[in-house]
């Protein structure tokens, strides 16, 4: 059966349900998890920015993005401890979010990936797009959807 399992998060109620299912599950498979955040990349400069400006707006992007995903790791890892779950974490900046789950998946060795999704339809799909259905492409790994 299972036994490593990936789940991204960003922070968000949704998250939060793919830790609670995920932790849940692992206990009673005894399997681990590890979690995985995707923070985007600093936004290129506009034009007429400075190039000292946009260094420092790179700079504090780049520690905000890194707070914000240890905050999620560190949430994420108190609710696995506290159910005696094996937690690692780990977050990477990158544009290409989907890539980045596939890949971290791999160099983690997992075996499952675990996330919630938003259920939007077709036409949220088409506005926003779907994590999920692109992993479901992408991915060799059984990937467990929660709605």
């Amino acid at each position: 059966m299972y036994k490593h399992f990936l789940v991204p998060i960003d922070g968000s109620e949704l998250s939060d349900r793919a830790e609670a299912s995920s932790v849940g599950l692992a206990r009673q498979l005894g399997a681990r998890i590890t979690g995985f955040v995707v923070e985007p990349q600093a936004p290129l400069p506009n034009e007429g920015t400075a190039l000292t400006a946009y260094t420092r707006d790179t700079q504090q992007h780049r520690a905000l993005t890194e707070a914000h995903a240890q905050d999620a790791l560190a949430k994420f890892a108190a609710r696995a401890a506290e159910a005696g779950v094996p937690f690692e974490g780990h977050f990477k900046r990158t544009e290409s979010i989907d890539g980045a789950i596939v890949e971290a998946a791999g160099e983690y060795g997992c075996d499952l990936v675990v996330m919630a999704t938003h259920g939007r339809g077709a036409l949220g799909e088409l506005l926003f797009g779907s994590h999920t259905k692109n992993l479901i492409s992408r991915s060799k790994l059984p990937l467990l959807v929660l709605h």
